[in-house]
């Protein structure tokens, strides 16, 4: 059986590829088992859904962007390090 740290780590990398068959049953085993890791996947989901919608807020107001003086700015700063 996975550890909750194995479980919290499987939970995390399921966001950014697909789970082996064999990480996926030993995941929701684990799952079953574990109020905290239930949570925690939980928890996480809210959190990447929350960031969609700022993101998507912040894209779509006019008022908060960057001018382009800022953005070159920045861009030199970033090149200079």
């Amino acid at each position: 059986m996975l550890s909750c740290k194995e479980a919290s780590r499987l939970i995390s990398q399921s966001l950014d590829r697909q789970l082996t068959m064999r990480e996926r049953l030993s995941l929701r085993f684990h799952l079953l088992l574990c109020d905290m890791c239930t949570t925690f996947r939980r928890q996480l989901g809210l959190i990447r859904v929350a960031v969609r919608r700022y993101k998507t807020h912040m894209e779509n107001n006019e008022s908060i962007r960057l001018s382009e003086e800022a953005r070159v700015r920045i861009s030199r700063s970033l090149q200079a390090d």
